[in-house]
């Protein structure tokens, strides 16, 4: 029996990581077996990539090109196999983040978009996605007290954060069936009662 793919995603900020870890594990309590994995990245040559699209200036174009490379590498290597064998995939942010960085964030063609996601993986998609949502200026207070070095996407603008949301918002709107939208102001244990809610629901 085929396993189950559920993405995490969300704003930077948004808190949507620290839940990734816990679901695995719940999903691992239930007898099931979980594979973490985490975009861009999840390969060795995704995690090359990673370090180039999150600190190397770069065209918007060539930026979309290697987020759907290191997808390609992603899915043929990890998810598609893992998924094979019957393993549950929980993963880090997935093409829903190129639609809302690259195309709401950047301006990408929304047709240049739909036409790699087609080609890299028309086959397949989520059976859940969870996206974090908060407003940006929550969102922003949390990186900030992170102290941390940012990257190129974090570094942004407001506005681009901002255009972000809101392309995950409209993603959200137009597959609902698929993606669920999570208050991520909520307590870290109130959201969690809600992922386990959601998760049983529609995959157990």
């Amino acid at each position: 029996m085929r396993g189950k793919f559920i993405t995490f995603e969300g704003i930077d900020g948004a808190g949507k990581s620290s839940h990734v870890e816990w679901l695995a594990e719940l999903l691992r309590q239930k007898g099931l077996v979980v594979r973490v994995t985490r975009e861009p990245g999840g390969t060795e040559l995704g995690e090359k990539l990673r370090e180039l699209l999150l600190h190397s200036s770069m065209h918007l174009e060539t930026e979309t090109l290697l987020m759907f490379a290191a997808r390609r590498e992603h899915l043929a290597k990890v998810i598609e196999p893992a998924l094979a064998r019957g393993e549950w995939v929980v993963c880090d942010r997935f093409s829903d983040a190129t639609y809302a960085y690259q195309g709401g964030g950047r301006g990408l063609d929304r047709a240049k978009f739909q036409q790699l996601e087609h080609w890299v993986h028309g086959h397949l998609q989520p059976d859940l996605t969870l996206l974090f949502d908060l407003p940006l200026d929550v969102a922003r207070e949390r990186i900030v007290l992170a102290s941390r070095v940012l990257d190129r996407f974090e570094q942004e603008r407001a506005d681009f954060h901002e255009r972000v949301r809101q392309a995950y918002l409209e993603r959200a709107h137009s597959a609902p069936s698929r993606m669920r939208v999570i208050d991520a102001q909520q307590s870290i244990e109130d959201i969690r009662k809600l992922l386990e809610k959601i998760v049983s629901s529609i995959c157990l």
